[in-house]
């Protein structure tokens, strides 16, 4: 299996100090034995900033930080203090004279815990400020924990120390998503089937699609049954699509805005779909542990515009978005005469507005599919941005036999900028001759972490 691991997101933290001793041992972690602590006392109480950056404290009351003037000594707000400049040069936290220093050759398996259980953490970039900072923390009450890349790829267990902890502090050096990234984290949700990531390294997720409209079998198989039904048909259908080692995620993709044979009253040449319509398979997917797809076809309006439409759901945590440029049409143009088309720019109108969600709610990482078959679909697809807040999917949706879909799989893969996504397969019932099967699936290369039915 050909993997793809995304721009600052392969970099797993570590944990590191005294608490690694009441979990489960993670690759990777650091512990060191403390000795040779002088003055302990004049150590927690003189700690001095980190490097030369200033620290704000925030009360975490929402997923918004509002500051806090004065939480007052018995307040029940959550502390967070975050470095607001992260790439300043660090100094010594330790008072000087304090003979702190690590102790070479055998050591215990973990060292023994802190007299009192620590509710602060230092994140710090790097193995070795984290050497220099390991011997204190734990003495002090400090968690220290090692995030090189990404923190939304840190190990569970680091998750939960900072999530119980009552105060943070961001070492210089940390990647410059660290702060929104962090709240992520503190708020809590994750994407259905655990972690904060879509495809996160380590943790190799695959997403089984029923496709289709709620109200009507014409248009795909969701439309078959109503969302319980729906349930245990993807469930059945996702069966064995874990050969492979991945995780499966049974999702419902919703065509939330249908392509029209008549201009409509806006002359748009596209139909919305009732919220209310949608909502029973939103809500039916969330008691279920399943993602949703919201799939757009705009006629001669745009994509944000459409999007928009539906922004209530995207909110939510366990919802994607799909843009299916084949009925994107121009001035004039009318469906089933053309392919549509959309040029990257109006991709990335939607990519901002949606990464800008997904900071704002303090989301985990969202899917973004985008459809394409042929190569006019997408005009300057290299310039498509993958922001972190998204993981940016092209499916691959042609039809008919399997020589030819493998024509346009290989094709539209095989371009130099097909790295910087990650990919999908569909499967039509109707229309495909024959249909793939799991092991030619499984097989493709890329491998595809997206596999629809419709």
């Amino acid at each position: 299996m050909r993997t793809r691991p995304r721009p600052g997101l392969d970099g797993l933290g570590r944990l590191i100090g005294a608490r690694a001793s009441h979990s489960k041992p993670t690759t990777g972690y650091i512990v060191a034995r403390l000795v040779g602590i002088v003055a302990l006392v004049a150590v927690a109480s003189s700690c001095l900033p980190v490097g030369t950056a200033s620290t704000t404290t925030y009360t975490l009351t929402t997923a918004e930080p509002v500051r806090a003037d004065d939480p007052g000594p018995n307040s029940s707000t959550t502390q967070l203090a975050v470095a607001t400049t992260l790439r300043a040069s660090s100094t010594t936290r330790i008072k000087a004279g304090v003979n702190i220093e690590l102790v070479a050759g055998d050591q215990p398996a973990t060292p023994p815990p802190p007299a009192v259980a620590p509710d602060r953490v230092w994140l710090v970039p790097d193995d070795e400020l984290a050497a220099s900072r390991v011997a204190t923390g734990p003495q002090v009450g400090v968690e220290v924990i090692v995030a090189a890349g990404d923190l939304r790829a840190l190990p569970p267990e680091a998750r939960e120390t900072i999530v119980g902890a009552s105060e943070i502090e961001l070492f210089p050096g940390l990647d410059e998503d660290a702060a929104w990234q962090l709240e992520v984290i503190r708020r809590g949700d994750e994407i259905p089937g655990g972690g904060l990531l879509m495809f996160e390294s380590g943790f190799d997720r695959r997403l089984v699609a029923l496709y289709g409209h709620p109200a009507t079998s014409g248009l795909g198989v969701l439309g078959e049954q109503g969302p319980d039904a729906g349930v245990e048909r993807i469930r059945s259908i996702a069966e064995g699509y874990d050969a492979d080692g991945s995780v499966v995620l049974p999702t419902f993709e919703i065509i939330a805005t249908v392509a029209s044979a008549s201009a409509g009253a806006d002359g748009d040449y596209s139909v919305g779909t009732y919220r209310d319509d949608i909502r029973p398979w939103i809500e039916t997917a969330a008691a279920n542990d399943m993602y949703v797809v919201l799939d757009l076809q705009p006629g001669r309006t745009d994509f944000l515009t459409q999007a928009k439409i539906y922004e209530e759901f995207l909110r939510l945590p366990h919802v994607g978005l799909a843009l299916d440029p084949e009925w994107r049409l121009k001035p004039h143009q009318v469906h089933l005469e053309q392919v549509g088309a959309v040029d990257s720019a109006e991709i990335n109108r939607v990519v901002e507005w949606l990464a800008g969600i997904v900071r704002e709610e303090a989301l985990p990482q969202k899917l973004l599919i985008v459809h394409q078959f042929q190569f006019s679909m997408i005009t300057n697809r290299e310039h498509i941005d993958t922001p972190p807040e998204l993981a940016v999917l092209i499916q691959m949706d042609g039809q008919g036999s399997m020589r030819a879909k493998y024509a346009s799989w290989n094709s539209l893969t095989g371009e130099p900028d097909a790295d910087q996504f990650y990919w999908g397969w569909k499967n039509f019932y109707d229309e495909d001759h024959p249909n793939a099967t799991i092991e030619q699936v499984l097989e493709l290369t890329p491998t595809p972490v997206f596999v629809s039915f419709q």
